[in-house]
């Protein structure tokens, strides 16, 4: 993004040249005898030519006679251009003018700038001599004890008004300070990155070996290279990356280059390193290159807008993964599953979310990968996997446009998604219903039933796992996501979802969660003959809740010898009053009536007005019947008026004769 104006105080002793500098940079010639002090001057150059360079900048020149508008100047600056010419005011460098930043609490990058140095020019002076070649090592040794005491100073530079000697490139180090600041990235007292620079160019080394070798070779340079910079690598360039990177030895291992290796290629280690040497030769904008095209801000972190961009979704509305959002991911397993053996192992998902925070919290708190689907060595397959993100997207989207940018996807995450449409909602017999669905693949159904009914049993079961006689009590919400096929074709996502005695109460006077859920799976154990009663006691509790979601009544553990229901109804009786169908009996040793119940959910959410209570039969009949019976309705009607009226005019007809 493009930055704004930035303000560059030009500061130094007197008689420096300070405003002989702004004067050249300005009309690209020495002019003499100039004013003391020149007004703010804007300059609307920019020499970097990137989309990150300021729009325009600002020259502030100073006097220092006036220490309070001095000192107010530097305060609002976002760069110093500190100048100095001679011995005496080189001096002032450490023992003033570094202290008076600090002072002022400033923490905004420096450029030293050594002005009056005509003879670095091989262009004729002032009297038309050419300049001769002088040692300048000297003077090259004057920055090195500044910039080790001092971090505030980005870089040292030596110039010429007169002879217009590298007055563009102190201007452009002004703005490049700015534009690619090396603060964040290096600490010229230890030569070292920083944390958060080595950490970022570690992800960035990981999304960009694509093989998965821990190497990258000259093909995955390449493809970085014009990923970052929209340009091929020169060959010769990368040549000489490898010979530098083959002639650095570590100390802790003289035998082996920890950098390069040939016929594989740059070691990450050998990354940082060639990034490290681009930060020692003042090369911060090949760096920066590389961070911003992974979408690091200043600071080194990730882009929150671009992580978690902002959605208009309609209140009734949810968000699920679009083609492009599935075929990311699918490629991203293909890619992980090293072995090819269809699931990914603890090893691979370690590998593939190091270049992420970490598995998220939704996921970790739901036992992944036990909530969906995995083979029989405990790997999550490529269904589960996929089903794990669709229910990701539909509980909480952010989290999986977060994770999207994590994983190096390019361009904006929200074509990652769809919204669907809002519910539709029709009233009828004085409440209202929700009708048919026609966009969604994804839906919710929260199970709820009496402890030890058989909850946690059937949510294993739709995720194929074996069925297990040892009783767990359910401590904390569980979550179960797969898909699954209906006739035509056509697959869904079905995401079920448990919850303890405690938590359920709470869960249906919850009115978001009601309105993410699409069936409400109403369980009980027919073997028990206390177990229904839990059911009743919920609808006289929290009736004008339950009663506008579709429901399923499911009585489970039907293998088992069915009891009568010790309560004021039996399941049958209390279905038929509410006008719902009877309870499905189910088992998860009954493979059948099992998918029979999946089905049925799936069903009950494409179609809600159908299981909806409280609708007598009659009256819950499909729009299309409706319309059929009001236009027959209506012809009818309007054939009776015509032949009324006709029979009319022949009466009146006859009376006249």
């Amino acid at each position: 993004m493009t930055k704004g104006t930035v303000k560059v105080v030009v500061c130094g002793d007197d008689k420096v040249g300070k405003t002989s500098l702004i004067v050249t940079l300005m009309k690209d010639r020495f002019v003499p005898n100039l004013q003391d002090v020149l007004p703010p001057v804007t300059i609307n150059r920019d020499f970097s030519s990137n989309p990150y360079s300021p729009k325009g900048t600002i020259l502030i020149d100073t006097n220092n006679e006036d220490i309070i508008q001095l000192h107010l100047q530097l305060k609002s600056a976002d760069v110093i251009w500190l100048v100095y010419s001679d011995h005496e005011s080189y001096e002032k460098i450490s023992l003033y003018w570094m202290m008076l930043f600090r002072s002022l609490g400033l923490n905004i990058p420096v450029i030293l700038c050594k002005n009056k140095c005509d003879r670095y020019n091989n262009t004729y002076n002032m009297e038309n001599q050419l300049n001769v070649n002088v040692d300048t090592k000297v003077e090259d040794e004057e920055f090195i004890p500044i910039l080790m005491e001092f971090k505030e100073v980005d870089t040292c530079i030596k110039v010429s008004a007169l002879t217009k000697y590298n007055i563009n490139q102190v201007f452009y180090l002004c703005q490049r300070s700015i534009t690619y600041p090396i603060v964040p990235l290096f600490d010229a007292r230890v030569g070292q990155l920083k944390p958060l620079a080595r950490e970022a160019l570690e992800r960035i080394f990981l999304l960009s070996d694509n093989d998965q070798d821990n190497y990258l070779n000259d093909e995955e340079m390449l493809a970085l290279q014009k990923k970052c910079f929209n340009k091929s690598i020169d060959i010769n360039e990368l040549e000489f990356i490898k010979d530098t990177l083959l002639d650095l030895r570590s100390s802790s291992t003289p035998y082996q280059n920890p950098y390069y290796v040939e016929g594989k290629g740059i070691t990450k280690e050998g990354f940082l390193m060639l990034n490290k040497i681009y930060a020692e030769k003042g090369r911060h904008e090949t760096i920066w290159g590389m961070l911003r095209e992974f979408r690091y801000t200043d600071s080194l972190s990730l882009d929150d807008t671009i992580l978690h961009p902002k959605l208009n979704i309609p209140d009734t509305s949810s968000v699920e993964l679009s083609p492009k959002g599935y075929r990311f991911l699918v490629d991203l397993f293909l890619k992980y599953d090293k072995d090819n053996d269809g699931g990914l192992n603890d090893e691979e998902l370690i590998s593939m979310f190091q270049c992420t925070p970490g598995l998220p919290k939704l996921w970790s708190q739901t036992d992944f990968p036990l909530s969906s689907v995995v083979n029989n060595r405990g790997s999550i397959t490529l269904q589960g996997w996929l089903a794990q993100w669709s229910m990701t997207t539909f509980l909480d989207y952010s989290i999986t446009t977060e994770y999207l940018i994590w994983f190096g996807y390019e361009g904006d995450t929200r074509l990652a998604l769809q919204i669907t449409k809002a519910r539709r909602f029709r009233r009828r017999a004085g409440k209202f219903y929700r009708t048919k669905v026609t966009d969604r693949k994804v839906f919710n159904c929260l199970v709820i039933g009496k402890q030890k009914c058989g909850k946690t049993s059937l949510l294993d079961s739709f995720l194929g796992r074996i069925y297990s006689t040892l009783y767990t009590p359910t401590t904390k919400p569980r979550i179960a996501v797969n898909s699954l096929e209906l006739k035509g074709g056509k697959q869904y996502y079905l995401i079920l979802q448990e919850f303890n005695e405690f938590n359920e109460t709470d869960i249906l006077r919850d009115k978001r969660k009601l309105k993410e859920c699409d069936v409400l799976c109403l369980t009980y154990d027919s073997s028990d003959p206390e177990s229904f009663s839990y059911i009743i006691d919920l609808f006289k509790k929290y009736n004008k809740y339950i009663k506008s979601i579709p429901i399923v009544f499911v009585a489970l553990k039907a293998d088992l010898d069915k009891q009568q229901q010790r309560c004021s109804f039996q399941p049958d009786d209390f279905a038929e009053q509410l006008y719902l169908d009877h309870p499905l009996h189910v088992s998860s040793l009954w493979l059948s009536s099992l998918n029979e119940l999946f089905i049925k959910i799936t069903e009950t959410a494409l179609k809600p007005e159908e299981c909806t209570a409280g609708f007598p039969e009659e009256m819950n009949i499909d729009d299309s019947d409706y319309m059929q019976t009001a236009v027959v309705l209506g012809s009818s009607i309007g054939f009776v008026t015509l032949l009324a009226f006709t029979l009319v005019k022949l009466f009146k007809a006859n009376d006249h004769k």
